[in-house]
Order: C-alpha cells, then sequence, then structure tokens
C-alpha cells in the first residue's frame, strides 16, 4: 500500500512540474487534474440533491426528537409515580419505556444506517451526477490527449487510458514466478 501512495506522489509531483495538462508527445505521460467538488458544486442537480437530501434528513431528525420527547415525558411521569405503583405496574411501565427505546433506535437505524433509507436516497440521487461528471472527465481526457486525471481534493484516479492498465501483465508475471 505504501507504494501506491509513492506512485500518488511521483505523479502529482510530475503534474505540477510539468502543469496541469500537457499535450501527450511520443512517449510523455500527460496528466490532468480535476476538482471534482468544485464540478459537483455548480451542478443545478446536485445542487438539488443535496437540498432534498438535507431536508429528508431533518424530517427524520425531527421524527427522532419527538420519540426523545414521548420517551423524556413518559419517563419522568413514571419516576414521580413509581412509588404508589405496585411492582407489576412499574413492570409494565418499564417494559412500555423499553418499547418507545426500540422504537427510536430501529427508526434510527432504518433512516440513518448504513443500509438506511437516506443511505439508499444519497446513492440514488448521487449515482447518475457520478456518472455525469466521469463521462465528462473522460471526453475531455480524451480530448486533452490525458494519460490519468487525478481529483485535485482527494488524489483519487478518475481516469486513465486503457493501455495504461498493468494488471494481467502483472498477474501473468506473478504465475510465471518471475520477480
Amino acid at each position: 500500500m505504501k507504494y501506491f501512495y509513492w506512485f500518488i506522489i511521483v505523479i502529482f509531483a510530475l503534474s505540477i512540474t510539468t502543469g496541469y495538462a500537457q499535450k501527450s508527445d511520443k512517449g510523455a505521460i500527460s496528466i490532468g487534474v480535476v476538482d471534482v467538488e468544485t464540478i459537483v458544486k455548480e451542478l443545478p442537480e446536485a445542487i438539488a440533491a443535496d437540498k432534498l437530501l438535507k431536508d429528508l434528513g431533518q424530517k427524520y431528525r425531527d421524527t427522532l426528537m419527538l420519540f426523545q420527547k414521548e420517551y423524556n415525558d413518559k419517563y419522568e411521569q413514571f419516576d414521580k409515580q413509581k412509588a404508589m405503583m405496585a411492582a407489576d405496574q412499574i413492570k409494565k411501565e418499564g417494559e412500555n419505556l423499553r418499547a418507545i427505546e426500540v422504537k427510536f433506535q430501529k427508526f434510527q437505524e432504518e433512516k440513518f444506517g448504513v443500509q438506511g433509507e437516506l443511505a439508499v436516497r444519497r446513492e440514488e440521487f448521487l449515482k447518475p451526477i457520478r456518472e455525469k461528471v466521469r463521462t465528462a472527465i473522460e471526453a475531455v481526457a480524451k480530448d486533452e490527449k490525458l494519460n490519468f486525471v487525478f481529483d485535485k481534493g482527494s488524489s483519487a484516479l478518475l481516469y486513465s487510458e486503457g493501455k495504461s492498465d498493468i494488471t494481467y501483465r502483472v498477474l501473468d508475471k506473478i504465475k510465471r514466478g518471475e520477480k
């Protein structure tokens, strides 16, 4: 993994010394850098998706606050009256409070969890935006005859020429037992 980071550092050093995008001469590597965050901030569909997701998230947080208020109110009432309650009544109220906690946790997981509705909706909104940006990056890279394009903000490789992929050559070398 450390070699990957060194590769990224070398590539960025090359991009700084040769400019952000350089026309390819024979054998020369040309690199482009794009700030995906800036692009996404300018796309109307990304702005609309962000607003919808924020609104939906706020709606869910409001619902969670109602659960919390309901729990707090019932707990306060229970705490004040439990000294005068029978054991079975205390047990029943404890179960009711636990049911509210479970309802809260279940709602939170369904809406905010890794596989929750908000995550699903985010992916649903972002997939076409990512595809649009990827397609545009690929088209500009081909027009500019760039071999590689990196994201300026994250150092992620966004585009590489197919001929630059040496995966199967490396695999072949390993299978043949060569160093």
